[in-house]
This record gives structure tokens, C-alpha cells and sequence, in this order.
């Protein structure tokens, strides 16, 4: 996505935070921090083009439940929580509708073992307290009524949201630019370190950007930033994701759909102008972004079982995005061994769902208040868009990058360079 709208200032003057990364992580810490008054500078080439403009935009912890990944969906619930408030407030500063919705995804099953599946993860979702709703296959079709006839039950997790990436990086770059941040379009060829601290950044074109801290937000790159020492590398690997946008007239949806088909999982995304989201592959290929033939044969395939009507709408894009993830499949947020230099990368699958969680845990770091999702914060437990309980979450204990001291990070690739 072209930098519409950003301010374009003297990237040689010295800033208190220099974010390396202008996905939705690194502008919405970037955003965060400006608020607190920091100079604020973004370095990346093409804002808003990486996995952030490939993502779906489902903010959905509990429909992605997994029986493993607790401390996860934690994340994910205070994250939630957040959202209400953090679109209210984006839109007011920017002028840019993020297109936040919250009517719930629908979870749906087609055979007898699918549904005693999908029984058995109501039964752990209960137990973990979380609101969910078991519907017969006629209470699907009657949510959905485009739904395929072979639905023989579901689950509504009624507290899910979704917005629309792409409008949230248009409106966090407008923001930016009106709060003075520095919107710097090259490449960072070093994070510059000095008496072993970080002492701001240099791109490739020579220009060296003097800072205080460093923010490294840089997604599936984040472990080959060339300058640090390799115990400051987090271990983000890139996961490859190939997502299909369909076009037709609104109203296909109202909400987002998921199922399993032929073992693998499925959503549909729609959005107020009659887009249909259709995803995601999931594959270990490095940082191929090339899109298959394979890949859109299985997305229209399982998207079809879902919702027949589908295979009538306009193939608008087709894309491939690299998620970054980790060996825990949790983010990396907070302060590196290198004095100055702080994480916020690694969120795989779910990092418009955790960024305004993360750009408040950031802030915490710079001096802000500590990230708090409570009753007296805009969408906390029991505000808009509430999904259930969203207790306090010691986002920095649970993401710490010191959890992966003495492991290493991956040795770079070189096809890791940023394109």
C-alpha cells in the first residue's frame, strides 16, 4: 500500500523512537508512541504492503481456540477487548473508517466426526468460560442462509470481530502524519550499535537516523536485520499464507464463516462492500511469496463446500503473505538483550488482532501507562464489543523475548532480504 497521507520529513533528524517495520505491529506502536509525545520515525519501504495487506482482519480468539495455546488466546481476549476503543479512536484522528465489525463468526461442521469435533471443542471452550453457542444445522442455515445444506451444526462465538487491513494501515499512516511522525520509504541496511547500546538505524541509501531506541518490527525479516548481535535476534521464521479475494454484490455474509473441509481449515471474511476474504494456506516455504496454482484450487474448493454461491462472484486478488512465527507461536514484545532496542514482532496468524494489545504494551515500555485492559478503559470486559472475560495480562512476562535466551535465533536466509 502506497504511504497516502504520511508525512514526509527530514529522516536525518534525530528521533526519540526510530520503528523499523510499517505493518500494522509497527505503526500502531509507532501511533502509540506518538501520543505520548516521542518523535517518532518509520522506516520501511512500502508501509502496509507485507503481511499486514495480505491479512484477513479477523479478530477472533475465541473461534481459533486451540487446546494448546492458552496463554495465547489470553492475548487475544485482552486484544479483543481493546478494539472497540482503539477503531473509535483511529477514525477520530484520521478521518478513516477501519470497517470494525462484531457480529461473530460462525463455526461450522459437515460430517458426524467433524461435529463430535466441533462438540468436543465447545466442551474445552466452556470450560474455559468463553461465549460460545452450539446451533443445530438448520440454526446455521438460518444465520447464514447461503450456508451449504450439508451443515449439520455449528458454533457461534458471538463476541468475534473482524476489520478491514487495509483501511487500518490507511488510517494509522494519516494518523501519523498528524501527530509529526516521520515516514522514512527505504530500506534499513544496519541498526546501528555503539558501546553496546543502540544508537538509531542507517538505510540503504546512507542515511543514518540518530534515536534513542529502536523499535525492530519487521515481521518474517526481524531475525536478519543486519547490525545486531546475534543473541538480540528473535527467532521468527516466515510462514506462508495464500488468500483470494472475491467480489460481488454485499450481503452474501454477515459474518465470518470457518470450517474444516477435507482436513483442512477454511474462513470467509466479508466486508461492507461486497468483498469476500477467502483463506488461508499455511505452508513452511521460506519467503516464497509466489502464489499456486494449487493454493487457489484448494481456497475456491473448500470455499465452495462452505458457501456454494462463491463460485459466482469476480476473482478481485490473489496474494500470498508471509506471517512471521515463532517456536511458541507467541509474539516476541519487549526489550531486547541490546539496551534500546525493542521487539514487537512474531505474531504469526494473529497480529491485527494483538496490535493494539502490543502498541500498549510499547508505550508501557516508553514511559506510557501499563497495559490494562479493565472496566474503565473504552472496550474493556463489558464494553462494546466485549467478547467475555479479558482479564489483566502481563503481555511482556508472557511475550518476554528472554524466553528464547541461549536457544539463537535462525540463521538468516538469503533470500531474507526484505523485497
Amino acid at each position: 500500500m502506497p504511504a497516502k497521507g504520511a508525512m514526509k520529513m527530514d529522516p536525518a533528524r534525530a528521533a526519540d523512537v526510530v520503528v523499523v517495520g510499517g505493518g500494522v505491529i509497527g505503526l500502531s506502536a509507532a501511533w502509540r508512541a506518538a501520543r505520548l509525545g516521542h518523535r517518532v520515525t518509520v522506516v520501511d519501504p512500502s508501509p502496509g504492503a507485507g503481511a499486514t495487506h495480505a491479512a484477513a482482519g479477523m479478530l477472533a480468539p475465541v473461534s481459533e481456540v486451540t487446546y494448546t495455546e492458552e496463554p495465547l488466546l489470553r492475548l487475544g481476549l485482552a486484544s479483543l477487548a481493546r478494539w472497540p476503543g482503539f477503531a473509535a479512536e483511529l477514525a477520530e484522528e484520521s478521518g478513516v473508517d477501519v470497517d470494525h465489525r462484531a457480529t461473530g463468526t460462525l463455526d461450522v461442521a459437515f460430517g458426524a466426526d467433524d461435529l463430535a469435533a466441533l462438540s468436543d471443542l465447545a466442551d474445552f471452550m466452556t470450560r474455559l468460560g468463553l461465549p460460545v453457542e452450539r446451533l443445530t444445522g438448520r440454526e446455521c442455515r438460518r444465520a447464514e442462509p447461503m450456508l451449504s445444506p450439508a451443515v449439520r451444526g455449528g458454533l457461534l462465538a458471538a463476541g468475534d470481530a473482524w476489520v478491514d487491513p487495509r483501511r487500518v494501515t490507511a488510517a494509522l499512516l494519516a494518523a501519523l502524519s498528524r501527530r509529526g511522525a516521520a515516514l522514512v520509504t527505504e530500506r534499513v541496511a544496519a541498526v546501528e550499535v555503539a558501546g553496546d547500546r543502540v544508537r538509531g538505524v542507517r538505510t540503504e541509501n546512507g542515511t543514518a537516523i540518530p534515536a534513542g531506541r529502536v523499535l525492530l518490527a519487521a515481521g518474517a525479516w526481524s531475525a536478519s536485520m543486519p547490525g545486531l548481535p546475534p543473541e538480540a535476534l528473535p527467532p521468527v521464521r516466515p510462514v506462508k499464507g495464500e488468500i483470494m479475494r472475491l467480489r460481488g454484490a454485499p450481503g452474501l455474509l454477515g459474518r465470518c464463516v470457518r470450517g474444516t473441509v477435507h482436513g483442512s481449515h477454511a474462513y470467509l471474511v466479508p466486508r461492507g462492500d461486497g468483498e469476500i476474504v477467502l483463506g488461508a494456506t499455511q505452508h513452511e516455504m521460506g519467503f516464497d511469496t509466489r502464489v499456486t496454482a494449487g493454493a487457489l484450487w484448494e481456497l475456491l474448493r473448500d470455499a465452495r463446500e462452505l458457501v456454494p454461491g462463491v463460485t459466482e462472484l469476480e476473482v478481485a486478488e490473489v496474494r500470498a503473505g508471509l506471517r512471521p512465527g515463532t517456536p511458541d507461536n507467541l509474539p516476541v514484545i519487549g526489550p531486547s538483550v541490546l539496551p534500546g532496542l525493542l521487539l514487537a514482532t512474531g505474531h504469526h496468524r494473529g497480529g491485527v488482532l494483538l496490535a493494539p494489545l502490543t502498541a500498549d504494551a510499547i508505550a508501557a515500555e516508553l514511559g506510557g501507562p501499563a497495559p490494562v485492559a479493565g472496566p474503565d478503559r473504552p472496550g474493556g470486559p463489558g464494553g462494546p464489543g466485549a467478547a467475555g472475560p479479558a482479564p489483566d495480562v502481563p503481555v511482556t512476562a508472557i511475550c518476554s523475548p528472554s524466553r528464547f535466551r541461549g536457544k539463537g535465533a535462525p540463521a538468516p536466509s538469503p533470500a531474507g532480504r526484505r523485497p
